[in-house]
């Protein structure tokens, strides 16, 4: 059964400068040791999502540990404001593991990451200081009723458009911009 609320993603268009400015974003966690994480706001038409908005978590409801992040619900809800102001909703994020992490999903992502439909979830690796090319990350999509998948390579280099443009807007949930 298809779900009323989420479209059928085939293909992500994100801009080149997402993926920079997300790596420096959560490069600067890394540097400490931990993992980092940027969400990504955006539209769909059709099987079409397209990343318009990045959003970087603040404050005392983001735990950031070398293998964890923990996002607490107050920080999501202010996450959802942001969506709703700027008419846009949650497609995905990008986080990193470090170094002597695989790129795979783990069980607490599986357990306790968000779970929306066609949700993308990227993992950097090397705490996101990385050169390595968005295709060969772990590339992960949350199926309902089925959980999250990993693309394989072919596949994410298929369905992830990565596309020039503008650097798009960074928005801050959780503390002054």
């Amino acid at each position: 059964m298809r779900n009323p609320y989420f479209s059928e993603v085939g293909n992500w268009r994100i801009a080149r400068t997402a993926i920079s400015d997300s790596l420096a974003e959560i490069a600067v966690d890394g540097r400490d040791g931990n993992e980092g994480i940027v969400l990504w706001l955006g539209h769909d038409d059709g099987d079409v999502a397209e990343v318009t908005h990045l959003v970087r978590l603040r404050g005392p409801h983001v735990e950031r540990l070398p293998d964890l992040i923990n996002i607490y619900p107050l920080l999501l809800n202010e996450v959802t404001d942001l969506a709703i102001r700027h008419k846009v909703r949650l497609l995905g994020q990008i986080h990193s593991h470090g170094p002597n992490y695989p790129l795979d999903l783990s069980a607490t992502d599986r357990e306790y990451g968000i779970k929306a439909p066609q949700y993308l979830s990227l993992v950097a690796p090397n705490y996101g200081n990385t050169a390595f090319p968005i295709h060969t990350w772990g590339v992960h999509v949350f199926v309902e009723g089925f959980g999250y998948s990993r693309l394989s390579q072919e596949e994410a280099e298929q369905r992830l458009c990565i596309v020039e443009g503008p650097h798009l807007s960074l928005l801050t949930a959780g503390g002054a911009e």
